[in-house]
């Protein structure tokens, strides 16, 4: 009796589990995901109630104290420990209090390239309990006064390769009374300090958690700056929860302890910054640290350095999935690759040509609070709804004009809920368990994210200017960015759409497409920014058939500028504000410009057919 008992309590939990299976295969998956969740948010919660505030610094020291051998840092040739890092940081912040004069409160802006002087600056600062302000060491001029003013900074350390760039605004710096330093043992220019030979003279001695004794989860941690597509950069305000938020990735990715993490995307950025380094520290492992991302030293250094994660990010992938071949394309560790941006077709073959590799494609925004993991590497997702997303934030996916440039509302002036399966224009629910801390001196900018009365009066939502689309099953795919979509023949075309077909083509290396404004013409037409292959040539009529097989009519690019190489941000983000304005004048623009027409397919833009175009002889 008591085994019949037994057996069909068996056979009733098997069928339980097959009928579980069927009604969701991914519940393994889910189950471990949310496991993997809660730890995270029982750390956090840990995190917000203890007394001193643990900062992501101590858990650095912490780290430091349990492994101080252990190597932090390779970088060129060299490797740094634990404890190196420790000592070097402990230096450069009496070095930095001395001559910078710096206090707790204070922010100093780092204008560094990817090197490990750009970690221990980091560290000083927090060990001073001050701000670091990220500066992108691509930006010039009027884009770096503008950044630097506005996080308020008192102090400036730039590089050394990068004094040109600071001797262009020291001007400026000098009028507002910034002090400026430099990465070098002297300095012959007029308000430039050397600082390298201070750091050395400087005691390696820790410093007092007094320091920093005010530092909580709300102050502010770092600026970060968004990437400046669509105009100057913005400064995101990411306080410490947000920094600890970020850092919890890797374990969502299934890094371990004894992982070896490659980092060659910016460090400004949060992704390199906030997921890689900050992440990485978390975890307590090593960091193979390089200056700039180069295709064909990527798999290089990963068998040098034994790296077993790697970060991606935008057109990443397709480089170096683009790059020739070679019968050492499966002779790494990697196992893990978590970053986001990837596209389906280049996710494939990433996948067929280097091997196993876990693939953690994740979406979110520097400034928000809300993101999506894809945790069960399903082709083309962003990320997948799970139910403790629901539970932990409010948000949503709308109904979005893209002519209009707003979301569409009903009769009562509420916004509308997408269906599954329709794109929608994703917000999330500004509270006290998900804020937005908006840009710092930018309220224009800050209140241009909020959106008001989304579901009931008075409620204010963060609007991601992303749309996005979400399946039966909870997968999330990326659509587009609003401005990136535009209305055309009254149909809205989604670049990223057309430009995948568009580089089908194999002689095609990158496409950026965009909306540009016709005159007498409603909405805006679809133009194409393409870079041609190596010793490949463009062919109007092939490029037609292609377009005209893959693309209904209003979707195909009517004009297509033919570029050495596309402009893109430091996190390889395509630039289209600039192209969208500079249209298609052939007497303006210096590219090669073709022309749809539709009997002939792509020919040559002459100012005859500008002209037919602008006064309307010619109807497109």
């Amino acid at each position: 009796m008591l085994l019949f008992i037994l057996y069909s309590a068996l056979v009733g939990l098997a069928i339980l589990s097959l009928w579980l299976y069927l009604q969701n295969p991914y519940i393994l998956n889910d189950l471990s995901y949310c496991i993997t969740s809660l730890n995270v948010a029982m750390k956090l919660n840990k995190i917000g109630k203890q007394k001193p505030f643990y900062s992501i610094l101590d858990c650095f020291l912490e780290k430091v104290a349990k492994q101080p051998q252990k190597t932090f840092v390779l970088f060129e040739g060299t490797s740094f420990t634990y404890s190196q890092a420790d000592k070097t940081s402990n230096r450069v912040a009496r070095a930095l209090q001395k001559h910078g004069q710096l206090k707790e409160g204070d922010t100093v802006a780092l204008l560094l390239e990817n090197e490990p002087n750009f970690l221990w600056l980091w560290l000083a600062l927090a060990k001073l309990g001050c701000t670091a302000s990220l500066l992108n060491n691509n930006i010039r001029s009027k884009s770096l006064l503008h950044c630097f003013s506005c996080c308020d900074a008192k102090v400036l350390v730039a590089g050394a390769e990068l004094r040109g760039a600071v001797e262009e605004v020291l001007p400026t710096l000098k009028e507002q009374g910034i002090r400026v330093f430099i990465m070098s043992e002297r300095c012959d220019v007029e308000g430039i300090e050397s600082l390298s030979d201070k750091i050395q003279q400087a005691s390696d001695e820790p410093l007092s958690p007094q320091l920093r004794a005010n530092i909580n989860l709300k102050s502010p941690a770092l600026y970060i700056y968004t990437s400046g597509t669509t105009g100057l950069p913005k400064a995101a305000i990411i306080n410490h929860h947000r920094l600890w938020m970020a850092t919890f990735l890797q374990s969502i990715a299934g890094v371990r302890a004894n992982d070896i993490i490659y980092i060659y995307l910016p460090l400004y950025h949060s992704a390199g910054f906030l997921m890689g380094l900050c992440g990485a520290i978390e975890k307590g492992i090593t960091i193979a640290l390089r200056r700039k991302f180069s295709t064909s030293q990527f798999w290089n250094d990963c068998r040098k350095y034994n790296v077993t994660v790697v970060q991606y990010i935008g057109e990443i992938m397709r480089y170096l999935c683009s790059a020739p071949k070679s019968h050492t394309d499966k002779d790494h560790k990697v196992r893990i690759a978590m970053g986001n941006g990837i596209r389906p077709d280049t996710w494939s073959d990433f996948l067929d040509r280097f091997g196993d590799i876990r693939i953690c494609e994740c979406y979110g925004a520097t400034e928000g609070s809300l993101g999506f993991v894809n945790y069960i590497g399903k082709i083309g997702a962003i990320g997948k709804e799970h139910f403790l997303h629901k539970m932990a934030y409010s948000y949503a996916l709308i109904r979005y004009d893209t002519e209009k440039e707003e979301p569409v509302r009903n009769s009562k002036g509420f916004c509308i809920e997408v269906p599954r399966g329709e794109t929608g224009l994703l917000v999330a629910k500004i509270s006290a368990n998900s804020p937005f801390h908006g840009y710092a001196k930018n309220k224009q900018q800050t209140e241009k994210k909020k959106l008001y009365d989304v579901f009931v009066k008075g409620d204010s939502y963060f609007n991601s200017g992303d749309l996005l689309r979400m399946d039966s099953e909870g997968f999330i795919y990326f659509q587009d960015r609003i401005g990136d979509t535009y209305r055309w023949k009254g149909e809205n075309v989604a670049t990223t759409e057309v430009a995948d077909h568009l580089i089908m083509m194999d002689w095609i290396e990158e496409a950026n497409v965009y909306g540009v404004k016709v005159p007498g013409h409603e909405g805006r037409i679809g133009m194409a920014a393409l870079k041609l292959k190596e010793n490949m040539d463009f062919d109007g009529k092939v490029i037609h058939q292609h377009v005209k097989m893959y693309l209904p009519s209003y979707a195909r690019p009517r004009f297509i500028r033919i570029q050495d190489d596309l402009m893109v941000t430091g996190t390889f983000k395509q630039m289209k504000t600039k192209l969208a304005e500079e249209g298609f004048n052939p007497a303006v623009i210096r590219d090669t410009l073709f022309f749809l027409e539709d009997s002939k397919g792509y020919v040559p833009m002459t100012q005859e057919i500008f002209n037919s175009i602008t006064e309307g002889r010619l109807r497109l």
